[in-house]
């Protein structure tokens, strides 16, 4: 459960980085930032998968880079239904999408146990 939390957590804060550097997506404060992340680990977890398969042939020819764009889609439909974040338009869940996984990628070296 511990874990669970500071992941949440640490979500929560990256969400307020990318904020920071991606024009276009916007996060108001840190109680919507911590909603978001538990929306988006929800989300992640029941439209994702599913999006994931259905689109299998379009991530097989473009060689995986089409995740990219299903999770831009993740984050964009997070935005919806979290008040207190916004993304104006696709290009800024893009960018948000490939910062947040970089971001996650060197927490995950830095701790891996997380």
């Amino acid at each position: 459960m511990l874990l669970f939390l500071v992941h949440l957590v640490l979500t929560a804060a990256l969400l307020l980085v990318v904020a920071n550097v991606v024009r276009g997506f916007e996060v108001k404060s840190f109680g919507s930032a911590l909603i978001g992340a538990l929306v988006l680990g929800l989300v992640n977890a029941v439209v994702r998968p599913i999006l994931a398969f259905l689109t299998l042939p379009l991530t097989i020819v473009t060689l995986g880079l089409f995740l990219f764009v299903i999770n831009a889609l993740m984050l964009w439909l997070m935005s919806a239904l979290v008040p207190g974040i916004r993304i104006h338009g696709f290009l800024p869940a893009l960018f948000a999408s490939v910062l947040l996984a970089v971001l996650n990628l060197i927490i995950g070296l830095i701790l891996p146990g997380l």
